[in-house]
């Protein structure tokens, strides 16, 4: 067994400085708030930015496929600086997770290979149809059926990343058993501004007769019978939806076993990565909460003076090396394709999940009054750490998890 790299090579340096500037330049806290409740599934200019020009969509996609080439180990990186921004852009669901699901189809199927070239230079986003809290370990129970000729029919609540989805990648049981198949709601040579014909407070809903027309945008073409329903979630950073499908047009991508396989590698590599989004937001908390005690003078001196507070944000910079620790073990695991990934994973999220709802709870209360209100980003990083504690399988999940793999007996109880 080889030994894990935790360190971070000059080339990840460099991709980290490039994705902080364009965040810190697009996607600074106050942007962030002010979109908080604009009932659009993600920022399309910044996704553009982020996914096409700067070529982040594709870091886990071969070269011949139109991606990086790249490894986990650049996204995890991409990851902890979207965490530390908060940023409403669907990496997770559609660079990780959707893209994952089809690295693990047939990739010399034409069609295959032109999903992920879509996904992979940003011309499209996709999504992983289950809901955002299942848990690695294997393919879960389909709400979907499909019948002889790839129509869909059932329901699956709350799909991280369904709205504003170009491609749907949908496990349902068919004739032949358990698959994957793809649903296309757009054409994806159309598709310049994801996002943009959202319209607030209602469903998105692609099967009307006409095609959704908006000024300055490409008309979209309408899918039968693929209904998106949004769910108000708790991070409105990272929308929910429902989705409903009424005999909806699906091409298969693979078999049963296949089918299998690929999506429990793309739930593992999710869980894996999302370790890293955890780790730039508890980073964003701490860093944050030091600077707002340095500056916040209580009885003549610097609240961050006090012993009672210096131990607090000690403490958590201890939590905070060792969830980077776990993190970067979990990427480089998967980069590598290592025998550990499934225990590197199970550490990583037992752990991390944690200490980002540790170190978001402690910068609120660490900021008293103003850490409260809706004005200051406190509780932005409050809700996305909430709501990634409960993604893809809970921390006691994971330690049930774990103590399998190690053989070791869970705690009764």
């Amino acid at each position: 067994m080889s030994t894990p790299d935790l360190l971070y090579s000059e080339a990840e340096d460099d991709l980290r400085a490039a994705v902080r500037s364009l965040l810190a330049d697009r996607c600074p806290p106050s942007a962030v708030l002010a979109e908080a409740e604009g009932h659009r599934p993600y920022d399309p200019a910044l996704w553009r930015s982020l996914a096409a020009e700067m070529g982040t969509a594709g870091l886990l996609v071969p070269d011949k496929l139109g991606g990086q080439g790249a490894t986990a180990r650049e996204a995890a990186v991409v990851l902890e600086e979207l965490g530390r921004a908060v940023a409403p852009v669907p990496y997770l669901s559609s660079a990780v997770l959707a893209t994952t699901a089809l690295l693990g189809c047939d990739t010399d199927e034409q069609h295959v290979a032109r999903l992920l070239g879509a996904l992979a230079t940003g011309r499209a986003v996709g999504a992983l149809a289950l809901p955002l809290s299942t848990p690695p370990g294997g393919a879960p129970p389909a709400t979907v059926t499909a019948r002889g000729d790839g129509a869909l029919t059932g329901r699956v609540a709350a799909v991280a990343g369904a709205a504003g989805a170009e491609v749907l990648l949908v496990p349902a049981e068919g004739p032949d058993g358990y698959g994957l198949y793809a649903v296309e709601t757009a054409a994806l040579g159309a598709v310049e501004a994801p996002g943009a014909t959202d319209t607030p407070g209602t469903a998105e809903t692609h099967g009307a007769p006409d095609t959704a027309e908006t000024p300055g945008a490409p008309a979209v073409p309408a899918v039968p019978g693929v209904t998106v329903e949004p769910l108000t979630p708790l991070d409105l950073t990272r929308p929910l939806a429902a989705l409903h499908l009424t005999a909806a047009p699906a091409r298969r991508l693979a078999g049963p076993d296949r089918a299998r396989a690929a999506v429990g590698r793309a739930l593992t590599a999710g869980a894996g990565l999302l370790a890293s989004e955890q780790l730039g937001l508890a980073e964003w908390c701490l860093t944050e909460t030091v600077r707002h005690t340095k500056e916040r003078h209580q009885f003549g001196r610097p609240i961050g003076s006090f012993q009672a507070l210096k131990h607090r944000m000690a403490g958590l910079w201890l939590e905070l090396v060792s969830a980077r620790a776990a993190a970067r073990h979990a990427a480089d695991a998967l980069a590598a394709d290592s025998p550990e990934v499934p225990v590197a994973v199970a550490v990583a999220q037992a752990y991390c999940a944690r200490v980002a709802v540790h170190a978001a709870q402690e910068c609120v209360q660490l900021h008293g009054g103003i850490g409260m209100t809706w004005e200051h980003p406190a509780h932005l990083y409050l809700k996305r750490a909430k709501s990634d504690e409960i993604a893809l399988g809970t921390p006691g999940r994971h330690r049930e998890a774990l103590a399998g793999l190690v053989d070791l007996p869970a705690p009764a109880g």
